[in-house]
């Protein structure tokens, strides 16, 4: 039988709708897509990428994992063109052997943001 746990960090945003920020089944965390509210007005693409994969750290650090547990991500882009950018950020959190990973361009995402990263993570 599966045991299924809620994670949350109260260093990550909370939900914005009804879902969790994370789950944990059989040892694989799965976290929500988490964006950077705070930060998406600045217009810095990479201050907002920056923000969003510490809330997903916060996420990994409840959950006693780290960046070296993720094994899949899932990046969704407002502008494509800010691939570049977006990409050097997300790639200095991870020293060696980066998880599995596609990037979309989308039209919109919650809260007008620019980019929504979710992850799944092995213990």
């Amino acid at each position: 039988m599966s045991t299924k746990k809620i994670i949350f960090s109260p260093d990550a945003p909370a939900p914005i709708g009804p879902y969790n920020q994370a789950v944990m089944v059989n040892g694989t965390l799965y976290v929500s897509g988490q964006i950077a509210l705070d930060v998406a007005s600045s217009g810095d693409i990479q201050a907002e990428t920056r923000k969003v994969m510490e809330n997903i750290g916060a996420i990994l650090k409840v959950a006693e994992l780290t960046f070296e547990n993720v094994v899949k991500a899932t990046i969704f882009v407002k502008d494509l063109n800010n691939f570049g950018a977006i990409n050097e950020v997300y790639g200095s959190f991870f020293t060696a052997d980066p998880p599995a990973r596609e990037t979309v361009e989308v039209a919109r995402l919650p809260k007008d943001v620019n980019v929504e990263i979710s992850v799944i993570a092995v213990l």
